[in-house]
């Protein structure tokens, strides 16, 4: 964590005490269900011409969402299309909590190679931007990376790095053209993690059949220093 040296002269002493203290920064909760649930809407590649076919739904006791449907080939391109199910708005700043992503999920179709997240900050159109992945003028600023989902019948936690997630990316396959670790300036810092706008769930880029159970997305990571 980071730390930081806080001295102290007391009055009546030429002593003077330093004292090294760091606080870590609490989970900053970007996605949530339950009595308040976070609005999401499904947008599938029919759009683009494509073939799959997805919903998104809330769990009977509103404590989870769902993501359901299949990813089949775009006739057009003879390749995976794609579906998601997208959240717009003012998310909570997560600058203090930059270290990773994490997602409460479960999965019916753990088999799945195309699940992706992704969000959007510091650009005028956030769905232009997801569109887009930086492969088409001023469509920088939406972060995406992959992740996989454990088999199993209970919900599993997914940690993603934040260094992880590239905002330059290709919109026919998902897949980083440029990584972080390659070019740091694709990186998300701490002043974007400050004003997300979108978040959007994919399977992208893998046909297949598609079962994707959402608790909760969080921040983590990262200190404070008081």
């Amino acid at each position: 964590g980071t730390s930081n040296f806080s001295c102290v002269l007391f009055l009546g002493s030429v002593r003077m005490r330093c004292l090294t203290f760091a606080v870590a920064a609490a989970d900053v909760q970007l996605v949530s269900f339950g009595a308040n649930p976070t609005k999401f809407t499904e947008l599938n590649d029919p759009v683009m011409g494509g073939k799959s076919t997805g919903t998104w739904n809330l769990s009977s006791d509103k404590s989870f969402g769902v993501m359901d449907g299949e990813v089949v080939d775009v006739p057009s391109l003879k390749a995976p299309g794609f579906i998601k199910a997208v959240s717009d708005g003012d998310f909570p700043d997560a600058s203090s909590a930059a270290g990773e992503l994490v997602l409460e999920v479960r999965s019916s179709t753990p088999e799945y190679k195309g699940f992706r997240v992704s969000f959007a900050s510091g650009t005028a159109s956030p769905s232009y931007a997801c569109s887009g992945g930086g492969s088409i003028p001023l469509s920088r600023g939406c972060f995406k990376a992959k992740f996989e989902v454990p088999s199993g019948s209970d919900f599993t936690t997914v940690r993603i790095p934040f260094t992880s997630f590239s905002d330059k990316w290709s919109p026919a396959t998902g897949e980083q053209t440029t990584t972080c670790a390659e070019d740091k300036d694709v990186c998300p810092t701490a002043e974007k993690l400050k004003g997300i706008k979108r978040v959007e769930l994919w399977a992208e880029g893998a046909d297949g059949k598609v079962h994707l159970e959402v608790r909760s997305i969080s921040a983590t990571g990262g200190s404070v220093v008081v």
